[in-house]
């Protein structure tokens, strides 16, 4: 990864806290019948936030909404210049999709390829009834025609700039930056 420089605090803990919040709300106004919801969340930072909104639901409508866990490293397109030894954790869906309305997780919308390996692995489990994609940001700049149903927060970027987003179940602290390439 290029050797980057912190340009600003996009939103801190209380911030991410209250979007999903919100989110959760967006999807329970959305959501025909709850139960046939799920949530699936790419590996890595998509994970926590699939949890995160489950939780949520469960203290608003007292309604379990199953989550599971998607690895897509072996489906990117991008794989021979990743790493001759690609790193492969399971995929962890612990129950069936098929019928089920999945609502895909991921921390940062951005060409659209992490999506498009996602949606190959996700049928590869099964056939949904239908699927919908939640990320936190949506930093523009697609390069295939993908689009987030709901969305944390929308966040113009430069080429030269990149989202990160550190959640403390992963990166032991919680908040969003705008980080530019040096």
């Amino acid at each position: 990864m290029p050797a980057t420089r912190d340009k600003a605090q996009l939103m801190s803990a209380s911030e991410i806290d209250r979007t999903l919040v919100r989110l959760a709300h967006e999807i329970l106004e959305k959501t025909d019948d709850l139960n046939r919801l799920a949530f699936i969340g790419i590996r890595r930072r998509g994970v926590p936030l699939a949890l995160r909104l489950a939780e949520k639901i469960k203290n608003l409508e007292k309604l379990v909404v199953p989550v599971g866990i998607l690895d897509i490293n072996l489906y990117r397109d991008d794989l021979s210049t990743v790493s001759e030894k690609p790193v492969h954790a399971a995929t962890e869906i612990n129950f069936p999709i098929t019928g089920k309305d999945v609502i895909l997780t991921d921390d940062v919308l951005y060409t659209g390829r992490t999506i498009r390996a996602a949606l190959d692995a996700l049928f590869d489990q099964g056939r949904p009834a239908r699927v919908q994609l939640l990320v936190l940001i949506d930093r523009g700049w697609r390069e295939l025609p993908i689009e987030a149903r709901y969305v944390g927060r929308m966040v113009q970027t430069s080429t030269n700039e990149i989202i990160e987003v550190k959640f403390q179940e992963v990166d032991q602290m919680e908040k969003v930056l705008l980080v530019e390439k040096v």
